[in-house]
């Protein structure tokens, strides 16, 4: 039975994440407590004590989902993955749990991203916004025939695409994805367009982070999200991570790949339960998801 291990990216953050970790855990808290030092300031008063608001500043949510689903992986007493995957932010912290680079080096590769996605946010308004029961091909023949920046950012499960760009452009086709049959098509409370060409002012600090990062190969496949393939290539991963700023999460593709893999059996390891959710719909008969916030 092979068991394929997945991890959340932003969106899944909730305030007193990761607490119960660091009270009954002494590796947890030491990691923690290192993740501090390497910040420059304490993520972990934020994550345990502080308000919705303080948790979705980029600087802080990007760093606090990775360090919930990284410590706890390394803590689980029985994790051996055959596979694993992460919904964008997510992929990160995979690539730390099956081994591809040190926990240190992760989040200090989270938290330069996240600056960087930060500014680039800055630079232009930019927004999200969820389109609900329109098949895929045609949320991207819509997308393509609206002006400015528009695009698919997530795809989620079959019924439930992310798309992303400019703030005119996605109330446009938001209007057009209603007309096109869409149950829904509602913009989200981002703070940016995430997984579209507006992430591109971000490219030049992740590419020196990543190229000053050293990746190793990984114990088991990592399901990458711009290929939704598995690869074990340390300068393919890589390459792959910094093609991921400014392009789609396949998360649809991945689940259905890592299933003809031979997956059976799904643990969302991190805050919340959103990719249990999706992979449920996703999957098929025969299987099971689970969702493992705490030891």
């Amino acid at each position: 039975m092979k068991k394929a291990y997945v991890f959340p990216g932003q969106g899944s953050q909730f305030t007193g994440m990761a607490k119960d970790l660091y009270e009954n855990n002494e590796l947890a808290k030491q990691m923690l407590e290192r993740a501090n030092e390497i910040l420059g300031f304490r993520i972990t008063d934020i994550m345990f004590e502080g308000s919705a608001d303080d948790l979705k500043q980029t600087k802080v949510t990007q760093p606090a989902i990775f360090l919930h689903s990284a410590v706890l992986a390394k803590c689980l007493p029985d994790f051996a993955p055959d596979m694993v995957a992460g919904h964008s932010l997510g992929e990160f912290s995979a690539l730390v749990a099956a081994g591809a680079m040190d926990f240190e080096d992760g989040l200090r590769l989270v938290s330069i991203r996240a600056q960087a996605m930060q500014k680039a946010c800055d630079l232009t308004e930019g927004t999200m916004a969820a389109v609900i029961a329109l098949q895929s091909e045609k949320v991207e023949e819509v997308c393509s025939s609206c002006e400015g920046v528009v695009v698919p950012a997530n795809y989620n499960c079959e019924g439930q695409i992310v798309i992303s760009g400019e703030k005119s452009a996605i109330e446009a086709a938001c209007v057009k994805m209603k007309e096109a049959g869409a149950k829904r098509a509602l913009p989200l409370p981002v703070g940016g367009a995430f997984h579209s060409p507006l992430m591109e002012p971000a490219r030049s600090e992740l590419a020196a982070g990543i190229e000053s990062t050293t990746f190793r190969t990984p114990s088991c496949p990592v399901y990458q999200n711009v290929t939704a393939a598995p690869s074990t290539d340390p300068e393919e991963i890589k390459a792959n991570l910094l093609t991921q700023l400014t392009s789609p999460v396949r998360w649809t593709q991945i689940v259905r790949n890592m299933v003809a893999d031979g997956a059976v059996h799904f643990v969302e390891v991190g805050p919340g339960k959103v990719l249990q959710g999706l992979i449920n719909k996703t999957a098929g008969e025969g299987v099971t998801a689970e969702s493992i916030q705490s030891l």
